[in-house]
């Protein structure tokens, strides 16, 4: 059995439940931790009957007795046919556990009992709490805030919820540019979020995104790629240089064309600059303001000043200030309304400008259409100038024209046999080729679907890979963590040992069985024998004993004789039963024993009380309220 209790450990180890170290047999199980083991097996049986069972005992008796009734219920609908209650929880008997946990192990799918062979490692075991957890929350159906019971407060809780806010993330990437700025300057994606409750928001949306990227990737490459005959690569590329130039025809389309005769500049540019300032509009050099240095904006203003004082009379010096600020106040004035005259007279001279390139343009699409027009009418005139010029001579300009158009016809029709003689092999020849581009049409549709399939099975290996990598890298780890004395071929040397010894006690059984088999014959032709040995000597005796006295008595005591012996037969009989029956109690007794019944007798007074207790204190406190 305990080869046996080791597998069940194992097990249940693989399905999540916490079993130490050092348990190595079911005799060791308490409730709580039978109850976990139950509950767990049941959840990968069944999620949906699982999901509803505790993993745990809860304080209260009558609570412990449902759950008992809720568990042996739960393994009698999954197929369990032994005997089952809640005592078979709450007060263990080794027998019954180890034939449950046996039954529940086999039921495992199969999946599970194949990655059973897998490392247990304490990241492989959180990984499967933390699923299986998750997908207990994910079937408990969501109640409202006044509906939720205390059961509902761990997982529905109103303080849990937050708003789904996203805020980007900078990952690292494996490149010798960014290495040092990753190392030594980058913050942690936990820290990179202004609130910390963003920062699951934050990774699910990376995620989401990065996958739908490569998605988008994979379905663009497969559709349109593969048909391109180029290399991821030179197809990335291709489709970068095609985005530029669009963006930059976009950019050109947006720019305000403008012909050249009108400001002498050019109409398209591709230089950055001259598209600017091609955004920026033209205007004539002498309304374009430049910025002048300080000597130059100086001469400007002692020669504005000296062009005023030669317009003005001198001030003599006797003006008192007042006019000397009155002056230069109307001078002021006088300034600003020449300024605004100017600023008004810039404008209509723009707007002119913005007419005249107008109506240029409009005159030059006039020019054109009628020079078009002239040089249609001039083939005209030549037509008519040709005609008039042969009207003179009509009667021999006529027949030299039917024996013309006589000449044409015959050559077309020398030049239509011709091409009929041509046209036969080429319309084969066309036939032909377009039969071969049918066919590797045909062959290079066939190549893309193999290419295709071989891609996906590429990419199904590289899954696999993958998984058998982490595999690897988890039974590297458990076996560096396993004790490095113990080999593979001491195991191996246990189980051919345990092999040998079966066999052995098969042999041993097959032999015992013979003997009895051949006991039991040398018994029963033994009984046959004196059977018809005592009939025999009755008939014999009986015959002399009708003739002679002492022969009579012989008779008597044979048959006394033979009355006692089947009386010590019947004796030995009885003696070799009740000898069983001694045994067959005796094994029912250590069977009771090894159940402790006298603990379990002693565990239901215990619960029986505190179950007299829960009442009373039920009963008070119904009749207090």
């Amino acid at each position: 059995m305990e080869e046996v209790d080791k597998i069940l450990i194992h097990a249940l180890k693989q399905v999540g439940t916490d079993v130490s170290e050092e348990t190595d047999s079911v005799r060791q199980f308490s409730s709580e931790l039978i109850v976990e083991a139950v509950v767990r097996c049941i959840r990968v049986i069944d999620p949906g009957l699982g999901s509803a069972l505790p993993t745990s005992l809860p304080p209260g008796m009558s609570a412990r007795f449902r759950v008992g009734m809720s568990l042996a219920q739960a393994s009698q609908d999954i197929g369990y046919k032994g005997e089952i209650g809640y005592q078979t929880f709450l007060y263990s008997n080794e027998p019954e556990i180890r034939s449950l946990l046996m039954f529940l192990v086999e039921k495992l799918p199969r999946e599970r009992s194949e990655a059973s062979d897998q490392p247990t490692g304490k990241s492989v075991v959180l990984q499967r709490a933390i699923a299986a957890a998750i997908k207990a929350q994910l079937v408990v159906p969501w109640l409202p805030p006044n509906c939720r019971l205390p059961l509902h407060g761990e997982t529905q809780r109103p303080g849990a919820l937050h708003s789904f806010h996203v805020q980007p993330l900078r990952l690292p990437h494996c490149t010798k540019e960014v290495k040092d700025y990753q190392r030594d300057i980058l913050p942690p994606v936990t820290a990179q979020p202004s609130h910390h409750a963003t920062v699951v928001a934050s990774i699910l949306e990376q995620h989401t995104a990065e996958l739908s990227a490569a998605q988008v990737w994979d379905n663009e490459w497969n559709s349109q790629g593969l048909l391109s005959r180029l290399t991821p690569q030179e197809y990335r590329s291709r489709k970068l240089t095609r985005l530029r130039k669009r963006v930059e025809e976009q950019l050109r389309c947006a720019a305000v064309p403008f012909p050249e005769s009108a400001f002498g500049g050019p109409c398209f540019t591709s230089d950055l600059s001259e598209l600017l300032q091609t955004f920026r509009g033209f205007a004539p050099s002498e309304h374009i303001l430049t910025k002048g240095t300080h000597f130059a904006h100086t001469q400007k203003f002692t020669f504005t000043q000296q062009a005023a004082a030669g317009t003005s009379p001198v001030p003599s010096g006797r003006q008192s200030e007042s006019d000397i600020q009155l002056r230069q106040q109307e001078e002021q004035l006088s300034l600003q309304q020449q300024f605004q005259q100017l600023c008004s007279n810039v404008d209509q001279i723009t707007a002119d400008m913005k007419h005249m390139s107008v109506t240029n343009a409009q005159v030059l699409d006039e020019l054109k259409q009628r020079e078009l027009g002239n040089s249609e009418k001039q083939e005209k005139m030549q037509v008519k100038k040709k005609t008039v010029d042969l009207l003179p001579d009509a009667d021999d300009n006529l027949l030299k024209l039917q024996a013309l158009v006589e000449a044409s016809a015959k050559r077309v029709v020398n030049l239509a046999s011709q091409w009929e003689k041509h046209r036969a092999p080429l319309i084969n020849e066309h036939r032909r080729l377009k039969e071969i581009c049918s066919n590797q049409d045909l062959e290079s549709s066939r190549k893309l679907s193999e290419i295709k399939s071989l891609h996906d099975k590429i990419r199904v290996s590289t899954e696999e890979a993958k998984k058998k990598e982490e595999i690897y890298k988890q039974l590297v780890t458990e076996l560096e963590s396993l004790p490095q004395d113990v080999s593979r071929s001491a195991y191996t040397q246990r189980i051919l040992e345990i092999v040998s010894n079966i066999k052995k006690q098969k042999e041993e059984i097959t032999k015992i069985l013979s003997d009895t088999k051949e006991l039991q014959k040398e018994i029963n032709n033994l009984t046959g024998k004196l059977d018809r040995t005592f009939a025999v000597t009755d008939e014999l005796v009986f015959k002399d004993a009708k003739k002679d006295e002492s022969v009579r008595k012989s008779y008597k005591y044979l048959a006394a004789l033979h009355e006692n012996c089947n009386q010590l037969i019947q004796t030995i009989e009885d003696t070799g039963t009740i000898l069983r029956e001694i045994r067959d109690l005796e094994e029912q007794i250590e069977t009771e024993n090894s159940s402790k019944t006298v603990a379990n007798l002693e565990r239901i007074l215990d619960d029986y009380k505190a179950i007299r207790q829960e009442n009373t204190a039920l009963a008070a406190k119904v009749r207090e309220g």
